[in-house]
C-alpha cells in the first residue's frame, strides 16, 4: 500500500476514535425483526427502519420466492436494453397509485433516486434551494449537477421566501428547485408543505420531496404530500422502497413527461442493471398491502406514541418529533456512544448517532419502534432506558 495513503488512513481513523465518531458496524445473525440477534444475544430493536414490519412478512418472502421461480434472480440487463421486465412495469403502476401521480420510475437504491433525479432536471446554469438538515444523498445529487446550491435554514419560511426571491430576482439561473425531505430522520419533524408550496407557486420553483421517512408513515400510509393533500402541487416525489417498504430500491413519483425524461436522461437507470425480479415483486406486493388497509401504519404510530410519552416520562431529551421517529439527545458524542453501548449489554439495540450524520454536539440515539413491536418489548426497553439513563446520570 502507498505509505501516504496508509498514513493518510492511520490519521484519520485515530481522530475519528478518539473524538467519538467512529461507527463500529455490528453484523445481525438472522433477520431484522423488532428483536434481533448480535453476537448470538438477543436485543430489542430499536434502530432499524423497518417501520411497519414488512422485511419479515410472510407475504413478501412468499411473492419473491415466486417471482424468482418465474423470473430468475436477477434482471440480466441495464432497463434501456432488455432489463425491464412485466413486473417492473406492474411496479411502477402500482406506486403512481399509491402516490397519487400520472407515473412514476423505480430506481435500485432512494439514494440513486436522487443522485439521478437531482442531475437529470438541474444543471449549471440553475440554482437549488436546500434545506440545511437534507439527506447527504440530495447534498451529492445537488452536487453532480453542478448548479449553484444554496442553502436555507431549516424549515424556515421566511428564509426560504428571502432567498427564492433573491434567487429568482437576480435573473442569473434559468431554474429555481427548492429541496427538502419530507420527514427528517433525525429528528422526526416534518416539512411545512403547505407553506412551502405557496411560496413554490409565488416564484415558480420546481417543488422535490424527499419522502424516504414519510412514505409508508405520513397520509396513512401514502406519504407526506399525500397527508397534506398536495399531490398535483409537487413536481418530483422520491421514496425509498427499503425502509417502510420493507425491501430495497427508490422511485421518483410525478407527470408523465417527467418520468419519461428521467428513463432517458437519469444516469443510474441508464447504466445500473435493473432491481432483481424477487424484489421487484415484494415491493409490489407491500405497496398493495398499505394500499388495501391501514392496520399496519395506525400499529406503527400507536408504538412510536407509546415509546415516545414513555422516554418523556423518564426525563429524556426527545426533540420535537411528529412522527414515530424518537431521537434521545444526549450532546457529547463519545457519551451517546457510551449510552448505547449499555443499552446494548442491557438488551436494547439502539445505535448512536453522531457527526457527521447529526450536527456536532448534539450526538444522540435514534429510537424507531416498528408495527412488529409488543407492548411487553417496548415496556422491556424502557425499563432498560430507566436504568441506564440514571446510571449515566442522563436522566434523574
Amino acid at each position: 500500500m502507498s505509505q501516504k495513503l496508509e498514513q493518510y488512513l492511520q490519521t484519520n481513523l485515530e481522530y475519528l476514535k478518539d473524538n467519538g465518531l467512529y461507527n463500529e458496524i455490528d453484523v445481525v445473525e438472522g433477520a431484522n425483526g423488532p428483536e434481533i440477534t448480535v453476537a448470538g444475544k438477543s436485543l430489542i430493536n430499536l434502530s432499524s427502519n423497518n417501520y411497519l414490519g414488512l422485511a419479515t412478512d410472510e407475504k413478501l418472502k412468499k411473492s419473491a420466492i415466486e417471482a424468482i421461480k418465474s423470473h430468475g434472480v436477477g434482471a440480466g440487463a441495464v432497463r434501456t436494453i432488455n432489463g425491464t421486465l412485466d413486473l417492473h412495469v406492474e411496479l411502477e403502476n402500482t406506486l403512481a397509485e399509491f402516490k397519487g401521480t400520472e407515473a412514476a420510475v423505480a430506481f435500485q437504491s432512494g439514494f440513486n433516486c436522487n443522485m439521478a433525479a437531482i442531475q437529470a432536471v438541474m444543471n449549471k446554469e440553475d440554482a437549488i434551494l436546500s434545506d440545511e438538515l437534507n439527506h447527504a444523498s440530495i447534498i451529492d445529487g445537488c452536487r453532480l449537477s453542478k448548479a449553484k446550491i444554496i442553502r436555507v435554514n431549516h424549515s424556515d419560511m421566511d428564509d426560504l421566501r428571502a432567498k427564492a426571491k433573491e434567487a429568482v430576482e437576480s435573473g442569473l439561473y434559468k431554474k429555481v428547485m427548492y429541496i427538502t425531505d419530507g420527514v427528517f430522520s433525525m429528528d422526526g419533524d416534518v416539512a411545512k408543505l403547505p407553506e412551502i408550496v405557496e411560496i413554490a407557486k409565488e416564484f415558480d420553483l420546481i417543488t422535490y420531496v424527499d419522502d424516504a421517512h414519510g412514505s409508508g408513515v405520513m397520509g396513512k400510509g401514502a406519504g407526506t404530500v399525500k397527508h397534506f393533500g398536495l399531490e398535483k402541487e409537487i413536481d418530483l416525489q422520491m421514496g425509498t422502497l427499503s425502509k417502510a417498504i420493507g425491501v430495497v430500491g427508490g422511485y421518483v413519483a410525478g407527470s408523465q413527461d417527467l418520468i419519461d425524461y428521467l428513463k432517458v436522461a437519469a444516469r443510474p437507470f441508464l447504466f445500473s442493471t435493473s432491481l432483481t425480479p424477487g424484489d421487484t415483486k415484494a415491493i409490489t406486493e407491500a405497496v398493495k398491502t398499505l394500499m388495501a388497509s391501514t392496520e399496519l401504519h395506525d400499529k406503527l404510530w400507536e408504538n412510536g406514541d407509546y415509546l415516545k410519552a414513555g422516554l418523556k416520562d423518564l426525563g429524556f431529551e426527545i426533540g420535537n418529533s411528529e412522527t414515530p421517529i424518537t431521537p434521545c439527545i444526549i450532546g457529547d458524542e463519545k457519551k451517546a456512544q457510551q449510552f448505547s453501548k449499555r443499552l446494548k449489554e442491557e438488551g436494547v439495540y439502539a445505535k448512536s448517532i453522531v457527526f457527521p450524520t447529526v450536527p456536532k454536539g448534539t450526538g444522540r440515539v435514534r429510537n424507531m419502534p416498528t408495527a412488529a413491536h409488543t407492548k411487553e418489548m417496548l415496556d422491556q426497553a424502557l425499563e432498560i432506558y430507566a436504568k441506564v439513563g440514571r446510571e449515566m446520570g442522563i436522566i434523574n
